[in-house]
């Protein structure tokens, strides 16, 4: 099987305030690198004249956009965290540069989320290839990793066809 595998480095912040890491609730930021594992969805042989399942730009162009545009120097909020409604009350502006998630932004669920976004990209590019395996890594020594079905582990959204993670644009956010 070949595999298409690329990765991205980004600089990200967030707080988590639902408690289980006290560290956690003040503001912070972490450099973080996202690996994504591609997978073609009919696999098939070479075929002897350009040699590829895609182009790697077009495989990773738009993910890669997505990365640099949407989420370096984001910072990463739950949808319940006091500090989003400030920010939508006080600066609008930048309020549209918060990735809001349902429940702390952790970094299980932020690959979880960067998995369903991908692949609904990638859907939308013709469903040629599917993200197989995503790999989070929030600092040196913490790294999630993930293969399967994202949806299959999100949160249950309210309604699901709404939430930004299913939908093939740059939206990190459902307001």
């Amino acid at each position: 099987m070949l595999d298409l595998v690329f990765t991205r480095r980004f600089s990200m912040g967030h707080r988590l305030i639902h408690g289980a890491s006290e560290s956690c609730a003040l503001p912070h930021g972490h450099n973080e690198f996202v690996t994504v594992r591609l997978r073609p969805t009919a696999p098939r042989t070479l075929d002897g004249v350009g040699n590829m399942v895609v182009s790697f730009q077009r495989a990773k162009g738009r993910w890669h956009r997505f990365v640099d545009d949407r989420l370096d120097h984001a910072l990463q909020l739950a949808e319940d965290d006091p500090l989003l409604a400030w920010f939508r009350a006080h600066e609008p502006e930048r309020a549209r540069r918060i990735i809001v998630t349902p429940g702390d932004p952790t970094t299980e669920l932020m690959a979880c989320l960067m998995m369903a976004k991908l692949n609904a990209l990638l859907d939308d590019d013709g469903g040629v290839l599917r993200c197989a395996e995503i790999t989070l890594q929030e600092t040196p020594t913490n790294t999630v990793q993930y293969a399967g079905d994202p949806l299959g582990v999100l949160p249950a959204p309210r309604p699901p066809e709404r939430c930004w993670w299913r939908r093939a644009d740059d939206s990190i956010s459902d307001s």
